[in-house]
């Protein structure tokens, strides 16, 4: 698992895909401090890794990318860790238009 806190090429998580689930990379964003922990077998591994690197549990979302994927569809909300009930989201993906952009504009920034 690593922290992206710089922009990587596309390239990158080609090779962690293949080297795990295939065609995808698991990702955590941290919409505050607009990093991102990919490799993960599990998103609430990448999100273990952000905490103790001093994010905080209302800032992290779980996604999926598909580096083979055309750009409008290579980013799925879906993880685990977004159940949140008590922040207003109720579902494995992201229900709020807001937040899903926030978490788009983070994921734009770190992977070219």
């Amino acid at each position: 698992m690593q922290v992206i806190t710089a922009p990587i090429d596309r390239s990158v998580l080609k090779v962690l895909a293949s080297e795990r689930f295939g065609d995808m990379v698991k990702a955590v964003v941290d919409i505050e401090r607009q990093v991102m922990a990919i490799g993960g077998e599990l998103h609430a591994d990448e999100e273990q890794l952000l905490l103790e690197q001093g994010s905080k549990q209302e800032d992290l979302w779980g996604i999926n990318l598909y580096p083979d994927t055309g750009t409008a569809d290579w980013l799925e909300f879906d993880s685990m860790i977004n159940l949140r009930p008590s922040q207003g989201n109720r579902s494995r993906g992201v229900d709020d238009p807001v937040l899903q952009e926030r978490i788009r504009s983070v994921v734009s920034a770190l992977i070219l």
